[in-house]
């Protein structure tokens, strides 16, 4: 029963997210900045749709200290905006992944942008 709860609630998730990125396109100028949540991880990628290729990416996994889920998100917040900066990336456009914004995707996404990102 809890399963099949689970996996209604992943496909909800994906359906909406595949509704948001029909309008989100991360371009030359402003790529896409992708947001993906497991239970024990968060990763960030910086993505141009038009060459389909990945620019930066940053995970929790990175990370050596353990701690909880949210400070996490935002030392990778911190990370993605780094590599981005590396590369020449000023601004980006926000897909949060078909989640709500807050916990930990808001965590990531406001110090992404104290670290430079705009969007």
């Amino acid at each position: 029963m809890n399963t099949n709860k689970q996996s209604l609630k992943r496909q909800n998730r994906v359906l909406r997210h595949k509704r948001v990125t029909k309008q989100i396109i991360g371009l030359k100028p402003a790529p896409r900045l992708n947001v993906f949540r497991s239970l024990s991880n968060i990763y960030a990628q910086i993505i141009d749709d038009q060459s389909g290729k990945t620019l930066a990416a940053a995970s929790s996994k990175e990370l050596k200290a353990k701690t909880k889920k949210t400070d996490q998100a935002v030392e990778v917040g911190k990370l993605i905006a780094a590599a981005a900066q590396k590369k020449g990336i000023t601004s980006v456009v926000f897909d949060r992944g078909g989640y709500r914004y807050h916990g930990r995707v808001k965590a990531l996404a406001e110090a992404a942008r104290e670290a430079g990102l705009k969007f």
